[in-house]
């Protein structure tokens, strides 16, 4: 007889909307909700999760912060839920912040490289 076990991370997205005004970089945006968690499997099957922390991005500068875990967890069973400032715990600055961000102003593709035309498109940066 024989198992097939792993151990793996995973992520999920939850369809949450709250509109917002970036503290970061003042423009419009909004909160984008996941939780990251570990996973084990057996026979390619998940049953087993721990480990999981809630988080959220914002979507106009992609700041990352941690969210209180209650709100999270309410969250994730489809409750009514305001996030405040004091739910959450900043983790990393947005893109829009790092030295050497560059977007293309005709596809949107977004890198850090010191490229002089776009990778995607050929458009010059």
């Amino acid at each position: 007889m024989f198992f097939i076990m792993g151990i793996t991370d995973g992520r999920k997205d939850f369809n949450f909307n709250q509109l917002i005004t970036c503290s970061i970089c003042g423009k419009y945006g909004r909160f984008n909700v996941f939780m990251t968690y570990t996973v084990l499997s057996l026979f390619f099957i998940p049953t087993f999760k721990w480990n999981r922390h809630y988080y959220v991005q914002t979507s106009c500068c992609g700041t990352v912060y941690e969210l209180d875990p209650e709100i999270g967890k309410m969250i994730a069973r489809d409750e009514e839920v305001e996030i405040l400032p004091s739910h959450l715990t900043q983790v990393s600055s947005g893109r829009g912040f790092t030295t050497g961000y560059k977007r293309c102003r005709q596809c949107g593709y977004e890198t850090t490289e010191d490229f002089d035309f776009c990778p995607k498109c050929g458009t010059r940066f």
